[in-house]
Parts: C-alpha cells; structure tokens; sequence
C-alpha cells in the first residue's frame, strides 16, 4: 500500500470514529436530559401526592385529637396539636388520658374516612419524661385483623401522655425512571469505545508491520549492494584473467586469482551471516562452553583493528582492569560479540577515531565497555538499535557497510551466555557499549 493510500485511509477512518463518538455522545447527553426531565416530573407529582397525603394525615389526627378530648369530658382547646416531624412522622401534643385500644380504633376510623390506606405504626409517650410506654403496628389490610379490643396490661390512670404515627412504607421520593433507552446508550457507547479500541491496536499494528517492511526493505537494499561488490570484482578479475596476454604474466595472474578468492570469500562470509540469523530464530542455540581468558579474546580482536584504526589517524586503547577475567562460555560467539562491537566503533568514528575498551569486575561477573568518539546516536535510534535488520542512519553518506544484523546478533548471543548489554550516547558525542557477563553460564 502506498504511504499515500495508507495516510488517507486512516484519514478517513479517523474522522469517522470521531463522528460516531460525536452522535454517541449527543444521544447519550439527550438521554441523560429525559432522565432528569422524567424524575422532576415524577418528584413534582410525588410533591403533590404528598401534600395532599400529609393534609390528610393532619386532619385526620387532629380529629382523632378532638374524639379523645371529647371521650374524656376534657374541655381543652387544642390549636396546632399536630406536627410533622419527618415526610412520614407525625406526632399529636395532649396531655390527657390514652388507652391503647381506644386511640387505635380512633385512628382507624378516621384513617379510613380519609381515605388514608397505609399501615402504620402509633406509639403513645410519657408527657413528664418523653420515655415511649406504648407502641403497635397497624395494618390497613382488610384482611387481617388487629386485635383493639384487648386491653394491654398496663393502667392508664394519669392525664401525662402523647403519641405519633408513624408510616414506615412512606421514606420520601425515591426516583423511578425506566431506562432502557439510557442504557441502550450507554451499552451502545460500551461497544463503540471497544471498536475504537481495535481500531487503534489495528493501526498500531500496521504501523508496526510497515516499518518492519520498511526495514526489511532497506535490508534488501543493502544486501544488493553488499553481494554485488563482491560480484562485480570476480566479474572484472574474471575478465583480466580471460584475456589472450595474461598467460604471459603469472604474476598477475596471480594477483587476479587471490583478488577473486578474497572476494568469494568475503562472499562467502556475508551469506554466511544472513543463514547464521535464520539459524538463530529457527534452532534452539546450543553453546559450546569452556573456559576462556576474556582479556586475551579482547586482545586478539583489538589486534585486528589496531592497523586499520591507526591508519585512519586514530588510537586504540586498552584498560584491562578486571582482576578476574575467566568466563565459562563459547569462545566463537564471545568473539564474534567483541568484534562487532569494535567493528561498530570503527565505522561510526571516521575522523581521527578514538576507540577505548575497559574491562572491571562486578558482584557476578565482568563488565566490558567499549567507547569512541563517533557520531553517537539519538533517543529514537537507541530504541531500535538492538533490532534485527536496523541501521543507524548516517544521512547520505553510505561509507558505512553491513546488513544491520551485527548489534541483533550481539544482543542475542549475550543473552544466552546469561548477560546483558546496554548503551549510552549522544548525537555527535560518541558511545558507550557496555556488556556484562556472569562468571559462570548456566
């Protein structure tokens, strides 16, 4: 797909979600105000309900008040007797004689005659003392029976007492909106947010599979370049040595026949490498482990370098100050580790190079750092560096060779000699490789 393509389909599936979370929401908003709507309008009914129930309460009890003023001769005038404590909590100020039977079958009576159908619970007070002497529930069923015409077993023979009703079926507005278009909203908004979310994992997934492409794209590319020298000087040599005057000249044959060997073997090599990757993911690695003197590993492969280091006008040094420098392991992929490490340092240091490795002894192992002073690397790039078939960018300059396999090969194989490896850097300030390996590998 082009990047074109690419970037206008997620355009437009970008701004599609966006629209679908847009009416999501104004659905859901919409929903959320007829809910609110339709629970004023049901408490402002519930209000008026109210009302009407408590004016009927008051009445109601001030008649029941009045009945048992006028059952007992008591001349009193009661004003106000009634208050309403609570929404459902009424208590009736006298101070006269109360039987039990007598002011519930007065409740129920005027209870009934305003139409007032909820059971309730009355409880008769000490007038001197606030203490509760007497309490009942009372239900308005029709069918069952409440039993008024037992007298309790205490005597009513002092004018001191109050009582209250209270309806414990009646505890304030409770809202009770149905909400099955909310929820359908909402359950419907539940299901978009997961969509939005594979979305997004689907992009992340394509970007991640196009920048692998990408890679492996410039690993082609590189790979091309990297064979085709080598086959273009066995092509030129092959030539030279083809001609009717060289047979005279077995110097030059010579030269010519070890300048194709040379080429078939950096070939050779170059193969090698890619097939030792794929090797790498396919089988399981196994290490051929024996004990090996990691400073004379790191003298052979600086030896190798020195030349080609000096001759750029650069410095190879050596601080070997690990005091305990034997590591059990493969001596051919330890060596391989160091070389490409130092190999790195050459290449990305082409001016006046300055390549140091240090050795020191950890709590475990040894710690080796290999440092220089190239061209160093941003935070974008060290992020990718240990990856397969990733090649630090050098701008247009293609000087620097390789398939981008050296750094994944590394990080591989000192994982599986159980160590670590890690690097520090900075555009234009250089680098600091820094591996660890344990003693001994498990």
């Amino acid at each position: 797909m082009k990047p074109r393509t690419f970037r206008s389909l997620l355009l437009l599936g970008t701004l599609s979600l966006i629209g679908i979370v847009g009416i999501q929401i104004y659905w859901v908003n919409k929903a959320l105000i007829a809910q609110k709507n339709e629970e004023l309008l049901q408490e402002r009914e519930y209000s008026q309900q109210e009302k009407i129930f408590n004016d009927r309460v008051t009445i109601a009890l001030s008649n029941v008040a009045d009945r048992i003023l006028d059952f007992y001769n008591d001349p009193s005038d009661l004003f106000n007797n009634v208050e309403q404590v609570q929404s459902n909590y009424f208590v009736v100020r006298i101070n006269d004689t109360l039987h039990p039977y007598i002011l519930e079958s007065f409740l129920q009576q005027e209870f009934a005659k305003s139409n007032i159908k909820e059971d309730f619970e009355y409880a008769i007070y000490d007038c001197f003392t606030d203490s509760l002497v007497y309490g009942k529930y009372v239900s308005m069923d029709e069918s069952k029976e409440n039993d008024v015409s037992k007298k309790p077993d205490i005597k009513w023979d002092k004018d001191a007492h109050y009582f209250s009703v209270f309806f414990p079926n009646r505890a304030g507005f409770k809202g009770n909106v149905s909400q099955p278009e909310l929820n359908v909203w909402l359950y419907s908004s539940v299901i978009v947010l997961i969509v939005i979310g594979f979305f997004g994992y689907a992009v992340f997934l394509i970007l991640q599979q196009k920048r692998l492409a990408d890679v492996k794209t410039d690993f082609i590319n590189n790979m091309t370049h990297e064979l085709k020298t080598p086959i273009s000087t066995i092509s030129l040599s092959a030539e030279v040595l083809l001609r009717d005057n060289i047979s005279n000249d077995p110097n030059r044959i010579h030269q010519y026949a070890k300048i194709i060997f040379n080429e078939n073997k950096r070939l050779e090599n170059q193969v090698e490498r890619v097939l030792q990757m794929a090797t790498l993911e396919k089988e399981k690695i196994v290490l051929r482990k024996s004990e090996i003197d990691i400073h004379d590993l790191i003298k052979n492969c600086v030896d190798n370098f020195k030349i080609a280091v000096e001759a750029s006008g650069g410095v190879l040094e050596l601080n070997l100050n690990a005091e305990k420098y034997l590591v059990n392991g493969d001596k051919v992929h330890l060596t391989n580790i160091l070389y490409n490490l130092i190999d790195n340092a050459r290449k990305y240091s082409p001016v006046d190079p300055l390549i140091r490795v240090s050795t020191e002894n950890t709590q475990r192992g040894i710690r080796i750092v290999i440092s220089d002073n190239g061209i160093g690397m941003s935070k974008d790039v060290l992020r990718h560096i240990f990856d397969k078939f990733y090649r630090v960018p050098t701008g247009n300059v293609h000087n620097v060779k390789g398939f981008g396999l050296g750094l994944y090969y590394v990080k591989v194989m000192t994982e599986e000699h159980g160590g670590t490896i890690h690097v520090e850097s900075e555009p234009e300030k250089g680098s600091r490789f820094i591996l660890e390996l344990p003693f001994n590998i498990k």
